[in-house]
């Protein structure tokens, strides 16, 4: 798509702090510029439309969805320095006027002195806060007014360059303001231990903003103010926005998610959540340790949640793929005809990529990768090199898994191939101490070695797939019941257009089939394929009538009423057919560009039955989507007996809860992880960690020289294509469609991996 686009170094001489946020390219005379958040690209408009962009502000530019707050409310002042730094230059300027003509007017004939100093003008990285000028103006630091000359004390005023001198004194008490906040916003996390990550939270600004907007003197809210009336009113604003996605259950239906847990000291929780379009809500969490083994214990609890939701609202129960849980989803299934129970489909697919990384051949390679990564994160000095040469980007990705994590490091390792082999080549890397350690001569070797590069590659294309897939079953944002069932499509197309040899490529479609055998033929599955109007209108010959049997399926379940279920199944002939509003020249753009429950509710208004049904089902995940557990307070919830202090324990759950939920449905959360944090070591421990630790490497790894990470954003090499848009058109190989495995060749799954079925 951007094959003819030249990554162009962005020079040290560009000082707009956008600059830091976009990569440019050229593409013959044109320069484009992208945004390495969103990957969206500006043909035109310059550095200030990449602003726009990032501020999110109304004007020439559309808004970035992934940018960072911090980010976003850098652009956001930078675009209104823009704005009023003419006019911060005219009023400095009369300022320093009025204060050069009342020194005059006190010295009288000393004004010849006066003519030699030259009004300088204000350079354009210089902008003073407008704040701290306004302080100073109402206190009188700066005014000819009162008898022309006062000035504050500490602004030294020198003959010449009173300008200079004046705009140094502003810009030094900003900086230093700023630096005294964040100081102090320091001693406070390290007094009482709270997580560093804090500060990525979406409502961490807005405090700083609101005590600042109240000026000095602010007194804080006690202990008991937080445990009374600060907490009641947080509980109504949370439970307003519960609310409103209450309201949306309706039309949309809803997805009840089951979430265990397990606490440091054995307790064991199952959180209950509610998902629809409009974001996903905490219910209740539940202390289960005493009936975790009994089917019918859990059966009741399910079906208490259910009914406090409502039957006709609930389209499926998600939960892990564990037997108990098979168990109490059958018993739902029987008990409620309109309900299915859906085994999560993201530990499905991770699944699938632990089993790959068994294989001998790619645990060999993934080893080789990993010696690479923790000589290089465990050494400073050489950690800053790579930086430098991969401009920033780090070369582990977190993941979500520990699985997620390998692939999508090699993946990344991949891309940055280059650029490692240029800093092991370099005359740098010849010089370090480090280099002509073992490990050292190890890392020469690997990168090096074109023939590790090339089975990395192999095994890249092997499992993007599964990782796009990951993503659009994970998605928090675009609903994935209609692109599921093409992800593990062309997770199976890719695997087998590489490996080309059937039994070959069957290895791994072995390992797709067994970890997917409970979704593969799952109605909600296919009907959201079949009702997703940008792959059913590309598919052709009889698959079509392959995958209708699960739409009826749905039908019979989702909708009692006989006499509907009829109206149903003649308006699919319009749908098949394309006639009526699904034939225009509007309707089949919209397919590419609308959500498949937007693209029904625009153009399903002939077909209203089967529109509703089909709104339904596009509207539900197809996995457990929730936000890290990790700090909210379950445990102390089932500790404490008394009735009171329970109930408190339980308003503030709610609460933190469903504010990390809607945080994560804004995409809020940090997407820049530092992969060495110790926050991550559950995912990337391989990666990062010396499996002994050398006491003269650990005195020479010094964290305070270490240049902070630009994070796991590629910026590097072209736009990357959206997961959803990858997923393409054409379904035409019927080998895939059906599930076929080769019954000949069944001594296939012996290559593989032996894992048990629980995980």
């Amino acid at each position: 798509m951007a094959s003819d686009l030249e990554p162009v170094p962005v020079n040290s001489q560009k000082h707009d702090p956008a600059w830091k946020h976009c990569q440019m390219y050229k593409s013959g005379d044109k320069v484009q510029l992208k945004c390495i958040y969103c990957g969206k690209m500006f043909k035109g408009g310059g550095i200030h439309r990449i602003k726009e962009h990032l501020a999110g502000q109304k004007g020439n530019a559309s808004s970035c969805l992934r940018v960072q707050p911090d980010v976003r409310l850098l652009m956001q002042e930078s675009l209104n320095g823009v704005v009023v730094k003419k006019r911060k230059k005219q009023k400095l300027a009369e300022e320093i006027t009025n204060f050069n003509s009342g020194e005059t007017d006190s010295f009288g004939n000393q004004s010849a002195l006066n003519t030699e100093a030259v009004m300088l003008p204000v350079a354009e990285a210089i902008e003073p806060n407008p704040s701290l000028l306004l302080n100073q103006e109402e206190e009188g630091t700066v005014s000819s007014k009162r008898g022309g000359g006062r000035r504050k004390k500490g602004c030294r005023v020198r003959k010449g360059s009173n300008a200079l001198a004046l705009i140094d004194t502003v810009y030094d008490d900003s900086k230093r303001v700023n630096h005294q906040v964040s100081l102090a916003i320091g001693r406070f996390l390290f007094d009482v231990g709270v997580p560093l990550d804090a500060v990525n939270s979406m409502y961490f600004q807005p405090m700083i903003d609101a005590i600042a907007s109240q000026g000095s003197g602010v007194v804080g809210p006690s202990y008991h103010d937080l445990r009374s009336w600060i907490l009641k009113n947080t509980v109504q604003e949370v439970r307003t926005d519960v609310d409103q996605c209450m309201g949306t259950w309706g039309k949309s239906g809803c997805s009840v998610l089951v979430d265990e847990l397990t606490s440091e000291n054995g307790k064991m929780f199952l959180n209950f959540s509610v998902y629809c379009p409009e974001g996903l809500m905490f219910l209740r969490s539940v202390d289960v340790i005493n009936i975790i083994d009994s089917i019918d214990a859990l059966y009741g609890l399910f079906k208490e949640i259910i009914e406090e939701v409502g039957v006709r609202n609930v389209l499926q129960i998600v939960t892990n793929n564990e037997e108990r849980y098979i168990e109490v989803g059958k018993r739902i299934t029987d008990n409620f005809p309109t309900i299915f129970w859906t085994p999560c489909a993201t530990h499905c697919v991770d699944l699938m990529l632990d089993d790959f990384r068994e294989l001998e051949w790619i645990s060999t390679i993934l080893e080789q990768a990993r010696s690479i990564s923790r000589f290089i994160y465990n050494h400073s000095f050489v950690l800053n090199m790579m930086r430098r040469y991969t401009f920033g980007v780090d070369i582990v990705v977190v993941g979500p898994s520990r699985a997620s994590t390998d692939f999508s490091t090699l993946k990344r390792m991949v891309s940055v191939k280059h650029n490692l082999q240029s800093m092991v080549t370099s005359e740098e890397w010849m010089e370090c101490s480090y280099s002509k350690k073992e490990e050292g001569y190890t890392t020469l070797d690997y990168i090096s070695n074109p023939s590790f590069w090339s089975m990395c590659t192999v095994i890249t294309h092997l499992t993007d797939p599964l990782l796009r897939l990951l993503r659009i079953v994970s998605g928090k944002k675009r609903p994935g019941m209609g692109y599921v069932y093409a992800g593990v499509y062309r997770a199976k197309e890719a695997i087998k257009k590489e490996l080309i040899d059937k039994k070959d490529y069957m290895v791994y479609w072995n390992i797709i089939d067994r970890r997917w055998e409970q979704l593969h033929r799952h109605p909600l599955h296919t009907a959201g394929f079949y009702l997703n109007p940008k792959f059913f209108y590309s598919t052709e010959g009889d698959i079509h009538l392959q995958i209708r049997s699960s739409v009826y399926d749905c039908v019979e379940r989702l909708v009692p009423d006989t006499t509907i279920q009829d109206k149903i199944v003649k308006e699919t002939a319009s749908y098949r057919e394309a006639t009526g509003d699904f034939g225009r020249k509007i309707a089949i753009r919209g397919r590419e560009t609308l959500l498949p429950a937007e693209w029904w509710s625009t153009y399903g208004g002939a077909c209203p039955n089967l529109a509703r049904l089909a709104i339904r089902i596009l509207s539900q995940t197809c996995s457990l989507v929730g936000c890290k557990p990790n700090r909210i307070p379950f445990q102390q919830i089932h500790e404490t007996k008394n009735y009171v202090e329970h109930q408190r324990l339980s308003d503030i759950v709610f609460v933190q809860y469903n504010m990390r939920l809607k945080q994560m449905f804004l995409n809020k959360e940090e997407d820049n992880p530092d992969p060495i944090s110790y926050d991550n070591i559950n995912y990337v421990e391989g990666w990062v960690n010396e499996r002994e630790m050398n006491t003269d490497d650990i005195g020479r790894s010094d964290w305070m020289t270490v240049d902070p990470p630009l994070g796991n954003i590629m910026v590097l090499g072209p736009p990357q294509v959206d997961d959803f848009e990858a997923l393409g058109e054409g379904f035409d190989d019927h080998e895939i469609f059906i599930g076929l495995k080769d019954r000949e060749d069944e001594n296939c799954e012996n290559n593989v991996h032996e894992v048990d079925e629980d995980g």
